[in-house]
């Protein structure tokens, strides 16, 4: 058992080297060595968002130069074949797998992450991704569209939802004076990883492409080894602060002038009250306006700008020829990138902006503006007005992102610190709602609307005000939001005794520096910073570089 041997010092004898007393920081720790940690997680299970850069190679790898199609071949037939070409709609199914997998897991072992410690849960998580990514490589070798799916669908979405909510309370405990945005540049990363990733996949499946390969099954079994590395290198830079540890000269806010709680909810309580399941909805909804439109940004932008993106403002989708069509898809491709970096930014500056607001006055806000962007956005497209729609939707989707990035504020606010990495995994089984809820509503509204013969410019109209409908009702959901009920707060006793049940729990001083003070950027959290942000840097240039061309 370790034991405390000066304020903020302890001594690991007997601990393993994963154990969370390993973990707890010392005097003179820096916290801002934390979030960088963190994005290295983060930014290697952002990938996730950019698969798709892997479905038209896939989609030909027994064809090579030309898909070896078997039109009539069933969903199941299309797992075991080795003798035809997978399609594109099947492959697609790994986005299911990866959100569905991430919300269950995070749901299903986030108590366990509270117990064993961030370090241990992003050890975890890095085998589960990579080697979910290393076991697709086999499938993908062998041609058997099932251990893809096990591999990096199932195995790999346990490694995002671990992944993703190892840093969460870590982070929260680390800055109690700045929680919407320590959580928010930790969730920036899983926002940012399509844009350094898919680039990076882009440039190996050309490095590996040969007369018998398309280069992917190389593709996963490098990245797979890139990204263990950086994971590993975030798992092991984790600390969590001595139990009681506050930022030297800092005093928790008033409970009567916010609704900053300065009690623990038990983990077993936070889904019987009604606050739970209400921001379950308010993220729920949320996410739902916004992963729908993810989903068919490319198709949408083509559809109702068509001949406009490429000087030819009387041309209409349909009277487009295949070289123009092939032309405005690359620009379209251009707006995905740029409602990804939408994305990303809206995760750190709403989630920062949260904590001068407040976590639902800026929930307010996501709902208030996206309903009115949401139903300007027709009038946009009918003034073919190309800046106004791409801004409109950059706003939302930051909002999106934003959405994301300080729920886990919000819920550290209504339910203490104590459990909040626990909660939020379980609280992200919205997230795998959402991830049905908001592609089947734009899809299947689209295609109903072109079998009554709309025109291609107005297919989304009617989409856009129902998914106004959608964020009024997260906007009752969030005003609904009022502080936790005093007959769910832990005693003060039951937390002494779970924290005297932690390993690595002080038994000294209860509260105070312990010699850690608010950090800064020194020398070393310059370094790791700097390791961090030059990928992400590449891949915000990448993305510009293909979204000037919408204008």
């Amino acid at each position: 058992m370790a034991t405390i041997e000066s304020a903020g010092t302890i001594s690991g004898a007997g601990a393993g080297f994963l154990d969370r007393e390993r973990t707890i920081a010392t005097a003179g720790f820096n916290r801002w060595l934390v979030p960088p940690a963190a994005l290295c997680i983060h930014l290697c299970i952002g990938m996730a968002y950019g698969f798709s850069v892997f479905w038209l190679p896939l989609s030909r790898a027994i064809g090579l130069t030309a898909p070896k199609a078997c039109p009539d071949i069933s969903l199941w037939s299309e797992l075991f074949t080795t003798t035809c070409d997978w399609k594109v709609a099947s492959l697609g199914w790994m986005y299911t797998l990866f959100f569905v997998v991430l919300g269950l897991s995070a749901a299903m072992w986030g108590g366990w992450l509270e117990r064993a410690g961030p370090r241990k849960a992003g050890f975890v998580a890095a085998l589960c991704w990579c080697g979910g990514l290393v076991l697709g490589a086999i499938g993908i070798y062998l041609h058997q569209l099932w251990i893809m799916w096990l591999g990096s669908g199932v195995i790999g979405g346990v490694g995002l939802g671990l992944g993703y909510i190892s840093p969460v309370s870590t982070l929260v405990k680390w800055f109690p004076d700045r929680r919407g945005m320590a959580t928010g540049m930790a969730i920036m990363g899983f926002g940012g990883g399509a844009m350094i990733g898919a680039p990076l996949a882009n440039w190996l499946m050309d490095t590996f492409k040969s007369p018998t390969s398309v280069g992917v099954w190389e593709t996963f079994l490098t990245m797979g080894i890139i990204y263990f590395v950086f994971m590993m290198i975030g798992a092991f830079r984790y600390r969590l602060p001595p139990t009681g540890w506050k930022p030297e000269g800092w005093t928790a806010p008033s409970e009567k002038k916010t609704m900053i709680s300065e009690h623990h909810v038990h983990l077993n309580n936070a889904h019987k009250t009604p606050q739970f399941w209400l921001i379950w909805w308010v993220l729920c909804l949320n996410v739902s306006a916004g992963i729908g439109v993810i989903g068919m940004a490319s198709p949408m932008l083509q559809e109702i700008f068509a001949g406009k993106l490429i000087g030819l403002p009387d041309v209409g989708f349909n009277a487009l020829n295949a070289a123009q069509k092939a032309q405005i898809a690359g620009i379209a491709a251009g707006f995905a990138g740029l409602l990804s970096l939408f994305n990303i930014g809206g995760r750190f500056v709403w989630a920062s902006l949260s904590d001068y607001i407040g976590r639902k006055n800026t929930y307010y806000t996501f709902f208030i503006l996206g309903i009115v962007l949401y139903a300007l956005a027709p009038t946009f497209a009918a003034m073919g007005s190309k800046l106004l729609f791409v801004l409109g939707f950059g706003i939302i989707l930051s909002m999106y992102g934003g959405g994301f990035a300080t729920v886990p504020a919000y819920l550290a606010d209504m339910f203490g610190t104590q459990f909040v990495g626990a909660i939020h995994g379980r609280l992200l089984t919205a997230w795998s709602t959402a991830g049905i809820i908001g592609p089947v509503v734009v899809n299947y509204i689209r295609e109903f609307q072109l079998a009554a013969g709309v025109p291609r410019d107005q297919l989304y109209n009617t989409t856009m005000y129902i998914l106004c409908a959608m964020l009024i009702a997260g906007l009752i959901c969030n005003y609904l939001v009022k502080p936790v009920d005093s007959k769910w707060y832990m005693s003060e006793a039951e937390v002494a005794k779970l924290q005297a049940s932690t390993a690595g729990a002080s038994a000294g001083q209860q509260s105070g520096s312990f010699g850690i003070g608010t950090g800064g950027l020194d020398g070393k959290a310059a370094l790791f910073w700097a390791f961090v942000a030059i990928p992400l840097a590449y891949g915000v240039y990448k993305t510009l570089e293909s979204a000037v061309k919408i204008f």
